[in-house]
């Protein structure tokens, strides 16, 4: 398959970088520094914004997926509901031109999952008032991409995830935070670009929202 990821010199995206082309995929890599993504066999580059669509359909034209792993800015964590608008924007001008099938994935946040019914990760009393931007952010991006006229699937991660083993081994859920038996939501940066990679080759979520844990 071909796929566009936007992206790909974060933490999380570097990993699906890793997976895809494991996996024998072709990747086209829009950055805005090309010079920070080193060259790799079936590895194409390119300058592009995820704030400036047009900078995002010419790669995105003869590509099956389209994949964001960006993360907002520290100081300005509402880029993340703006990417949806510039994201949309560029899928749904690739589909106009002949690309009917591109499909928009992206890596979302796990504040908006449910602890319990009717009561989401950031809304819970002992959620840290320093993330709550990012995490009310993530979720507003969340509601603005189910309105989206596209083919999407947004990935919130477990309650906690950083770089660690590749096992191939996770479990999946829709609304709620997976768990473990010891009630600890986790998986590795590695294991969700499994999962990510996973849902690109043979899609379960379309139009949804998922999770992934151990």
């Amino acid at each position: 398959m071909r796929i566009a990821l936007v992206g790909a010199t974060g933490m999380i995206g570097q990993r699906i970088l890793n997976e895809a082309l494991s996996r024998g995929h072709q990747v086209i890599a829009i950055a805005r520094d090309p010079a920070k993504v080193p060259p790799r066999p079936n590895l194409e580059i390119r300058a592009g914004d995820v704030m400036k669509p047009e900078t995002l359909i010419p790669a995105i034209a003869t590509t099956d997926v389209l994949v964001s792993s960006c993360s907002p800015p520290r100081d300005d964590p509402r880029q993340a509901v703006e990417s949806v608008r510039t994201l949309t924007e560029a899928v749904a001008t690739a589909a106009k031109t002949g690309n009917h099938s591109l499909r928009l994935l992206m890596v979302g946040g796990a504040g908006s999952l449910e602890i319990a019914p009717g009561l989401q990760v950031v809304d819970s009393p002992n959620f840290p008032e320093a993330w709550k931007p990012i995490a009310l952010a993530h979720r507003d991006a969340l509601a603005a991409l189910r309105k989206a006229p596209i083919n999407w699937t947004y990935f919130s991660p477990a309650g906690l995830i950083q770089p660690g083993a590749r096992t191939g081994k996770y479990r999946t859920g829709t609304e709620q935070l997976v768990t473990d038996q010891k009630g600890e939501s986790r998986i590795s940066a590695e294991d969700y670009a499994v999962a990510m990679v996973d849902e690109i080759e043979n899609p379960r979520f379309i139009r949804q929202r998922f999770t992934a844990a151990y």
